[in-house]
């Protein structure tokens, strides 16, 4: 019995240091080498896992003192391709050091069902330690593809008068014309140090306006878009039908487009981004949703097709396919109406995407983005832009629409009223507008009809509270 008793304490010893050393290396990986195997591969483990437990705490400083220093790191394609291969070594490394942590404990000398416990054991922990890693290596390689497929290596454009003006371009996909048409023209001004932004809509049946002075298209067209039934979604087309004037172009149509904003807005355009509005709703469905608030039915269908179901009034979550069709019905309804809709789909999608959100479904995102959106930002650009976004998310946004009331004719607009609205809304979300007269009555004071727009209060004859004001989540 004695001896019994010694073999049997002599087993669970031999168990319990096979079980500590595989415990250590899920630790502190090539600690167990060091205490019982190869010294020399121990130090060298230890001291790579020391190295990126220190290299991994200031990153986590330098990115809460600073969240540039994250937005930087996940934008950067080189460090991106290294931190992948980082991954995959550490994954193959660590497993490594499992096995001969394994072999370390002399699993032959244990008894059957210990030998089988640790088997176990080592096997779930090196398969969980590597499968983590390299699914962190995948994350990482979707987010270089993300980055590779969706932004360019162009020059950066500085900002004007402290701002970025990007032009936001609603794709009017179909068979053989992706994005040809744009369907929705939104100039997003933001400030370079703020972010405070302000989103300026044009409306897409706009006519006899100029083009940036010295433009291509001004040269074509010197007394404006005065063709016969051409409107400013019609550029893009009537560029794409004569590429010869634009030879060193990429995109004629989106250039184009962009020498009719300028002209129209007075403001130099830094970047544009395409979305294609159909693929707008995998994008909404990969992040669960968007709370909107709904006014009236709106229609899913029309204009020709039979309307399949109306979205009723509340506010609620609604998916990609309600959110597309809210912000993009035109049925029982007008297109200013509909750009009020997209004004308040933008502001709630910018306020409503958490980064928790957009980490949990990070895979689904990129995916949908890539798909979705078409742009000339610079990777080199993409840490200034989410930084700026990080701060626009806590202010208000301001829209100023060109449309009427404020617009009365968009046939025939009076470019001074409308460079000067454009002036205007910028000035009063930059804070620099001069404060109206005692008595007077401003933009906030004027009535508005009840609402007819699904979303946001007004009508066509008083204005829709959306295309302007000084913040959009309250009118929304």
């Amino acid at each position: 019995m004695p001896r019994r008793d010694s073999e049997d304490r002599a087993a669970r010893v031999r168990f319990r240091r096979a079980v500590a050393l595989m415990l250590m290396t899920l630790v502190l990986p090539g600690s167990a080498q060091l205490v019982a195997g190869n010294r020399r591969v121990g130090r060298i483990a230890l001291r790579l896992w020391l190295l990126v437990v220190l290299a991994l705490l200031a990153t986590a400083v330098a990115s809460a003192l600073d969240h540039g220093v994250a937005f930087w790191l996940v934008s950067n394609t080189w460090l991106l391709a290294l931190l992948r291969l980082a991954l995959i070594a550490g994954a193959l490394g660590w497993a490594a050091l499992f096995v001969d942590s394994w072999r370390l404990g002399q699993p032959l000398s244990l008894r059957q069902k210990q030998r089988l416990v640790a088997v176990g054991l080592n096997g779930v922990l090196s398969l969980t330690v590597a499968g983590t890693l390299l699914f962190g290596a995948h994350l990482v390689a979707v987010q270089r593809d993300f980055m590779v497929t969706m932004f360019g290596s162009g020059d950066a454009s500085g900002a004007t008068h402290g701002r970025y003006n990007v032009l936001l371009l609603g794709g009017d996909s179909g068979a053989g014309r992706w994005g040809l048409r744009p369907d929705s023209i939104t100039v997003a001004s933001i400030d370079a140090t703020t972010g405070k932004t302000v989103l300026i809509g044009l409306p897409r049946n706009m006519q006899n306006f100029p083009f940036a002075d010295g433009s291509v298209m001004d040269r074509k067209f010197p007394h404006g878009f005065d063709c016969d039934g051409c409107y400013l979604n019609g550029v893009s087309t009537w560029a794409g039908d004569h590429v010869d004037l634009f030879k060193h172009s990429e995109n004629p149509g989106v250039d184009a487009t962009i020498m009719a904003v300028e002209g129209i807005t007075d403001l130099k355009i830094n970047y544009w981004a395409m979305v294609n509005l159909q693929g707008f709703k995998d994008l909404v469905d990969a992040v669960g949703g968007v709370r909107l608030t709904v006014r009236q039915p709106i229609p899913v269908g029309g204009l020709g097709d039979d309307v399949i179901y109306y979205i009723k009034p509340g506010t609620r979550v609604l998916n990609g396919r309600d959110t597309l069709w809210f912000a993009r019905a035109r049925e029982g309804s007008d297109d200013y109406s509909r750009m009020a809709r997209q004004k308040c789909v933008m502001n709630a999608m910018l306020h409503q995407i958490s980064p928790e959100t957009a980490l949990r479904n990070f895979e689904k995102i990129a995916k949908a983005s890539s798909a979705m959106i078409s742009t000339d930002l610079p990777r080199g650009e993409v840490d200034r832009f989410l930084a700026l976004a990080l701060e626009a998310k806590s202010q208000k946004i301001a829209t100023v629409s060109l449309v009427p009331p404020l617009v009365s004719d968009t046939a025939h607009p009076d470019m001074q009223v409308v460079h000067d609205a454009v002036a205007q809304a910028i000035e009063r979300s930059e804070g620099t507008a001069p404060k109206a007269p005692a008595g007077t009555t401003g933009p906030k004071a004027k009535k508005r009809s009840r609402p007819i727009t699904g979303s946001s209060y007004g009508s066509l004859h008083d204005g829709y509270a959306a295309n302007e004001s000084q913040d959009l989540g309250a009118v929304c």
